[in-house]
């Protein structure tokens, strides 16, 4: 019995803050790979990478602090949900092609880029001193 070719996804990732990118590629079929964000979200593939995205809501689509910005790729996601869209009009930088890591799921053999911003809400609310 042969056995089916896999397709693989890639998700290559950007930082602002300047660390290097990164090249993940991974089997979407074998989601979830951790218990934040929907199953084969960015977040659960990143975090399943060891490359680190916050998500103070544990990934549950009650926060912006997990927002990347799709480079590449952003066609081949499911579309955001109303839910999704109102958190993000409150995020740092948002771009028409912003996104919740733990919401955008990556489909099969998908070639996407994102970046990662420098600041979340998090991080200017707590600048401010508040």
């Amino acid at each position: 019995m042969l056995k089916k070719h896999a397709r693989m996804a890639r998700l290559r990732v950007r930082f602002e803050n300047g660390d290097p990118e990164r090249i993940i590629e991974f089997d979407p079929r074998q989601a979830p790979f951790q218990h934040d964000g929907r199953p084969g979200s960015i977040l659960d593939v990143l975090l399943a990478n060891d490359v680190p995205l916050e998500h103070a809501c544990g990934g549950n689509c009650a926060c912006t602090t997990c927002h990347v910005v799709v480079t590449r790729g952003f066609d081949r996601l499911p579309e955001a949900s109303e839910e999704e869209e109102d958190l993000l009009d409150k995020a740092v930088g948002l771009t028409p092609t912003s996104r919740l890591g733990c919401q955008a799921v990556l489909p099969d053999d998908a070639e996407v880029e994102v970046t990662i911003p420098r600041f979340t809400v998090n991080q200017v609310a707590g600048s401010h001193g508040g």
